[in-house]
């Protein structure tokens, strides 16, 4: 374990030099937090640094080592039953990964001092003139960053006419004028063998931005054999793996690197047990790792598992006051247990942090709309959007603001941004559906309520809407809507929709039996989880009835008794039910009584 440990920390230091040096600077930080993630090896036992004369100097050192940050706390170490806890020699137990030389740089001394004025011109936006001081160098260090300048250059010409065009929020179809001229270059360096590994990144974003995703995931699948530790190049694999199918047949090398695009590619895919078994294997090794924890609590959010999320992302704000990265996903979550507190005192720690990154402005929207100030909120999703075009949760919050504010069209718009952006975001979609139904176009809302719950089939709450939008009065497809129900009552249905409305469904179709077998499970669940409102009086009174009808007076009478226990016109419904049973049982007719008075 030890040596693997070493190597992975010897690979992910000169991947971050590199990457560094070549200005991929958020692969370069994945890098350095995941190395830093690594779990230090133990400390030597006070036995054996008693028995060797050259330990005797490193009991600070080993107790220094020993109170890090893992070591201090439990929540580190803690891990589902079958989680994969073993003390694997690779995070992923029993796998044997391949081992991939880190390249050498090119020997760049003639042109060293231009490369490195053309990095600074590069580091200071000025992409061109970086370009320029490269012009006429052959080397593929000086050609990556030569063709990368050019492709920033035309990223940047473009937003700028995207906003004279249309706005800082409009939507255009200005392209980036370096891209052919780019695609030509890069393909001949392909063919002839004189390009690296980052050259092929770098052809592989220009080709998905023409639009050839096959080819793209190719040359993209090139590069990370070639180079596993680029993390934005294993992210741009992902964006085009849109089904399993694409995913399950890339051409990849087992690295160790591997398992971490694997993992992040279930959860984007909503493959989110699969995801969370992964992540906790690769706990093994980067025990300390940030990045980890922050992906399993998102896995949990997605699953619905707010509470084991919640602690998660309080440790990470523990060790890491200032960190920004995936705290918007933390205040969707606080927004969905209304935690207005947390919510504020998180709004106002990324404010101070840095209120200019787009994650901090989707923070404070987020605080803002549970207050139920959407108009505030809607600025600062803007805001967000301003700093971030393709910032894709905002788009859909922004969506969801916009419906409480009774304003469609923007609604529409923004949602529709959203699936432009990622059509597998089903909460887009969810809101495209609801846009419709509000606007009484069902069969239009059904379409996007399909496609929001094949995108999320164990999500109850898109399973709810599609019924209730075929119980709607312009369709009435009761059948239909019941099989909806009957999924979201499979599906994890917490607020217990599903059982209530498949017993009322069953009960207007005169199916009584299959209406008392939904009840009955609906009242279970009410006592386990404590409620007793109309509904739980409204299923008590079907069973009584229901049970007298058939014979069965013993379980007729239990609910009526419970019954009594309430104000209303069901207490004397119960009495009612209660006085026939007797005379039921007793075998004489009902009599008038009014008949025999004086």
């Amino acid at each position: 374990m030890a040596s693997t440990k070493e190597n992975y920390r010897v690979e992910l230091r000169a991947a971050a030099r590199q990457l560094g040096d070549r200005c991929l600077y958020s692969a370069a930080k994945w890098a350095a937090e995941l190395l830093v993630g690594i779990e230090p090896d133990a400390a030597p036992s006070q036995s054996a640094a008693m028995d060797t004369p050259s330990s005797s100097g490193a009991g600070p050192g080993g107790r220094l080592l020993h109170l890090h940050r893992s070591g201090g706390s439990s929540f580190r170490r803690r891990m589902r039953p079958g989680g994969g806890g073993s003390e694997a020699g690779t995070p992923l137990g029993g796998v044997s990964y391949v081992s991939t030389p880190i390249p050498d740089d090119d020997a760049f001394d003639a042109g060293a001092d231009k490369y490195l004025l053309a990095k600074t011109y590069f580091d200071c936006r000025e992409y061109r003139r970086a370009a320029h001081v490269l012009r006429g160098h052959v080397g593929r260090k000086a050609v990556f960053l030569r063709c990368y300048a050019l492709y920033m250059a035309g990223e940047k010409r473009k937003e700028e006419e995207t906003i004279e065009l249309e706005g800082s929020l409009g939507k255009s179809n200005v392209v980036n004028q370096e891209l052919v001229a780019l695609e030509r270059e890069l393909s001949t360096h392909r063919r002839t063998g004189a390009i690296d590994s980052f050259g092929l990144y770098l052809y592989g974003i220009v080709l998905r931005d023409k639009g050839c995703e096959g080819l793209a995931r190719t040359v993209l699948v090139e590069s990370v054999n070639s180079y596993p530790w680029n993390w934005s190049a294993w992210l741009e694999i992902q964006s085009l793996c849109t089904t399993s199918d694409i995913l399950n047949n890339l051409n990849l090398k087992n690295h160790w690197m591997k398992d971490f695009f694997i993992a992040s590619a279930h959860l984007e895919l909503k493959m989110h047990e699969e995801a969370l078994k992964r992540y906790e294997r690769l706990m093994c090794v980067f025990r300390c790792s940030d990045y980890i924890q922050a992906q399993i609590a998102t896995v949990q959010y997605s699953m619905r598992e707010l509470d084991d999320a919640d602690m998660i992302f309080e440790e990470l704000l523990r060790t890491d006051p200032f960190r920004v990265d995936s705290m918007d996903i933390y205040s969707n979550l606080l927004y969905a247990k209304e935690s207005l507190t947390a919510l504020s005192f998180l709004a106002h720690r990324v404010f101070l942090t840095d209120k200019y990154r787009p994650e901090s402005c989707c923070i404070i929207a987020n605080y803002y709309s549970l207050k139920g100030q959407h108009e505030k909120s809607v600025l600062y999703f803007q805001r967000a959007l301003k700093l971030n075009r393709k910032y894709l949760s905002a788009w859909t919050l922004m969506g969801h603001e916009f419906v409480e504010l009774k304003n469609t069209p923007a609604a529409i718009d923004a949602y529709r941004r959203a699936v432009d952006i990622n059509p597998r975001d089903y909460r887009a979609w969810y809101g495209l559906g609801q846009i419709y139904e509000m606007m009484g176009m069902p069969f239009y809302a059904l379409y996007y309520f399909r496609k929001s719950s094949h995108l999320q089939p164990n999500d109850a709450r898109l399973w709810i809407a599609m019924a209730q939008c075929y119980e709607s009065d312009p369709l009435q497809m009761i059948e239909e809507a019941i099989k909806c129900y009957e999924r979201a009552a499979n599906s994890n249905d917490t607020e217990g929709i599903a059982l209530h409305q498949l017993a009322k469904l069953h009960s207007m179709l005169g199916q009584s039996e299959e209406a008392a077998f939904y009840y009955k499970k609906d009242v279970e669940r009410m006592e386990v989880e404590e409620r007793q409102g109309q509904n739980f009086v409204e299923a008590l009174l079907f069973l009584a009835k229901h049970c007298k009808s058939v014979g069965r007076f013993e379980e007729a009478e239990h609910y009526c008794t419970r019954l009594l226990d309430y104000t209303g016109p069901e207490k004397e419904t119960a009495k009612s039910i209660l006085q026939g049973i007797k005379r039921d049982q007793s075998g004489f007719p009902s009599m008038d009584l009014d008949h025999f008075a004086l």
